[in-house]
């Protein structure tokens, strides 16, 4: 199986790509910017999301997609527009294009960050984001849908929580998802048989965790990693951090607070 990885400078792909060692026969790596170190089963191929063109050459002969490419943080709307809206389109359609049978796209908790933290939330709750970002994350996961309706993708959104190693401070250890973990749910949307379309959450085996996760436990994830682990650790942590009254109360954090001048009462009843 040929994998195309978008986005194979950044963060979370570095922490990928050494897992992936013997999974698959080859993994193209995708970005602006060539990552470091190629391994024997990599290849590099420069790809735009503004660029059709670059990703059809990125996309040709690959069986299925990480795309974990785009902008990674709250911005601008140009730049989340040209990036995570625009670029999410171009993908999905140089996918199509090229035979690609699955993707699987790199949503984000921001998606719904309004929701507070006292609430429990699955996926079929309406999406509520907090962010210019967590709106192209819900579009994302629209367009995901789409192209497996209509042109038959298998397509897996995982909302992910936090990637890293452990979780760092309070709100992480509700949301934070291990490397090992997150892999998992990648090779469920690239192997799992019978996928046509899910969205799931990307997070570890949590005590805390504000999602019900049902829908990628029945597709067969059993997350080996628990944020209770860390949480002495966390914990010290949070209370170095001073007190955010609006982003402590909503499960996006400080995506909620930033720019925040809407009612407060209406927004977190």
């Amino acid at each position: 199986m040929r994998v195309l990885m978008t986005g194979a400078a950044g963060g979370v792909a570095t922490m990928l790509r050494p897992l992936l060692v013997g999974l698959y026969d080859e993994v193209v790596l995708s970005d602006r910017r060539a990552p470091e170190g190629l391994a024997a089963h990599e290849r590099f191929v420069a790809a735009d999301l503004g660029d059709p063109d670059s990703l059809a050459a990125a996309c040709d002969g690959v069986d299925g997609i990480i795309h974990l490419g785009g902008q990674a943080y709250e911005a601008e709307w140009e730049v989340i527009h040209s990036a995570n809206i625009t670029g999410c389109w171009n993908l999905f359609e140089a996918a199509r294009q090229a035979g690609v049978e699955r993707v699987v796209f790199a949503s984000s908790n921001h998606a719904i960050g309004f929701y507070p933290r006292r609430d429990r939330i699955g996926v079929d709750e309406p999406v509520r984001p907090d962010s210019r970002y967590g709106i192209s994350k819900a579009f994302g996961e629209a367009v995901g849908s789409f192209y497996a309706d209509k042109f038959g993708l298998r397509v897996l959104s995982i909302r992910i929580g936090n990637v890293g190693p452990v979780p760092l401070d309070k709100r992480r250890l509700s949301i934070w998802i291990h490397q090992e973990d997150l892999l998992s749910l990648i090779r469920i949307g690239l192997e799992h048989p019978e996928l046509h379309n899910a969205i799931v959450y990307g997070v570890s085996q949590n005590e805390r965790s504000w999602w019900d996760n049902r829908t990628a436990h029945r597709l067969g994830y059993a997350p080996r990693h628990r944020a209770e682990d860390h949480v002495d650790a966390a914990l010290a942590a949070q209370a170095k951090l001073p007190p955010d009254p609006i982003g402590d109360l909503f499960q996006g954090g400080t995506f909620c607070a930033a720019e925040f001048a809407g009612d407060l009462k209406r927004t977190s009843s």
